[in-house]
């Protein structure tokens, strides 16, 4: 995990218990959902097997450990988890680098984040690297700290990446909003005790509790997000 300032205080605004916003990134802030399973269908290519299409929905928002040991195993393929990492990894930053599309509404909400100095944290399943190429792209400055998927004890979809960035904020995970979009990041989100907000891309989520389904960033600023956790 890293930090850009030491850990945050308790901010609120009058009607409002909301202490955090916990943002996640491949999907959700930048739309690289598209690149991994990219890079994965040229990897095994070139290893000689050609990936169903339905696996996708496997693979995705998952930790590449997951997603590349699925595929490994479905495809028979001859190679290591390890080696694989690193040729998924490889091609994803050949990627980012030559573009990285935000969604819809992402600039804005993180401007927006930033201006009223709203304790704000990345959290993604990818790896320290990744993530911090993204950032140098996205800007450092809107992101108190990251939690990485390598640096934590178990990743998403369990609770650990969140109730890690919550501390390092100072915050009271029931007081802080998560957004995601997938599935699994849903679950880790909510396994720590977040409220979520969910913004699917590639699958359909169901509204529940504690749970607010948008379908674009576009939907979202820091009213809303206030309005999810009314002062008590």
């Amino acid at each position: 995990m890293t930090s850009t300032v030491p850990a945050l205080g308790v901010r609120t605004a009058e009607g409002s218990a909301l202490q955090a916003v916990l943002l996640d990134m491949d999907g959700t802030l930048v739309d690289t959902e598209g690149f991994w399973w990219d890079v994965e269908v040229e990897v095994f290519a070139a290893l000689g097997h050609t990936l169903d299409d339905s696996w996708r929905h496997v693979v995705v928002g998952g930790p590449m450990t997951r997603s590349a040991g699925f595929l490994i195993e479905a495809t028979g393929a001859d190679i290591t988890l390890p080696e694989l990492t690193v040729l998924l990894n490889k091609g994803f930053e050949e990627r980012i680098e030559q573009a990285l599309p935000l969604m819809p509404g992402a600039a804005r909400l993180l401007a927006e984040l930033s201006e009223h100095k709203i304790p704000t944290a990345l959290v993604s399943a990818s790896h320290r690297r990744i993530i911090d190429r993204v950032l140098a792209r996205l800007g450092r400055r809107h992101f108190a700290l990251s939690v990485a998927g390598d640096e934590v004890a178990r990743t998403k979809p369990h609770p650990d990446p969140y109730l890690v960035a919550a501390a390092g904020l100072g915050a009271d995970p029931a007081r802080c909003v998560v957004i995601e979009d997938t599935a699994t990041g849903i679950a880790s989100a909510e396994a720590a005790g977040c409220h979520v907000v969910a913004v699917p891309t590639l699958a359909t989520v169901a509204p529940a509790d504690r749970r607010t389904v948008v379908t674009s960033l576009e939907e979202v600023d820091l009213a809303f997000l206030r309005d999810l956790i009314p002062a008590r």
